[in-house]
């Protein structure tokens, strides 16, 4: 059975270096190569391919929306990221949004045909490099949340107000608390988190996961 693939890549080297790796390989056949979202759209709705190599950078937008847009639209559909980006932010925005592999364009036709053969059978695809480093900040968080410390309810509450960078009065009114209460909570927050301010607050707690 024949596999239908489609490229989008707004570089045209790109998609010529993808196609020509897998052009002698008899259960593949390229249906599209397309440069834009419009055209990927377009070209998706005709030939239905069943797996797409899809860059993030595109000139009309970015494949991260584009991905959550096709995932929904076609549930069947394999999306694989094809990117420069090695940053793990950007391979979890994908998986997140319906991506079902990742890949760097320094790739080559080996790993090509191991990530549409491991998607394909409904399995997440990452190069290993990629794949220690999700697990190693996966496990950094979870180092992090142990370490974080503990806050009281209402101290949490307080935190919550100034992530939404609420004053003290409007804090106090929204938990029924004097502002000279708001104020002690956080300087409490300021003492157990080693924050100096409110910006020290907000960014320890999201390294700590308290938000």
């Amino acid at each position: 059975m024949t596999t239908k693939i489609a490229i989008t890549d707004d570089h045209q080297l790109v998609l010529k270096g993808i196609a020509a790796m897998l052009d002698n390989v008899n259960e593949v056949e390229i249906t599209g190569a397309y440069s834009t979202i419009s055209e990927t759209e377009k070209g998706i709705a005709e030939n239905q391919p069943d797996v797409l190599f899809l860059d993030i950078n595109l000139p009309d937008g970015n494949g991260i929306d584009l991905s959550k847009l096709l995932s929904k639209k076609y549930p069947t559909l394999k999306i694989i990221a094809l990117t420069n980006f090695e940053d793990i932010s950007f391979v979890k925005r994908m998986l997140k949004n319906g991506a079902h592999g990742y890949l760097l364009k320094n790739t080559d036709k080996i790993e090509l045909m191991k990530a549409i053969k491991t998607v394909l059978s409904d399995t997440v695809y990452l190069p290993d490099t990629l794949h220690n480093k999700l697990l190693y900040q996966s496990h950094k968080q979870e180092s992090n949340k142990h370490l974080a410390p503990k806050l009281t309810k209402r101290e949490m509450d307080v935190l919550r107000g100034i992530s939404e960078e609420l004053t003290t009065e409007e804090i106090s009114q929204k938990l029924f608390v004097s502002p000279k209460t708001v104020e002690t909570h956080r300087m409490n927050i300021m003492s157990k988190l080693g924050a100096k301010n409110s910006v020290g607050i907000i960014k320890i707690a999201i390294e700590k996961h308290l938000l």
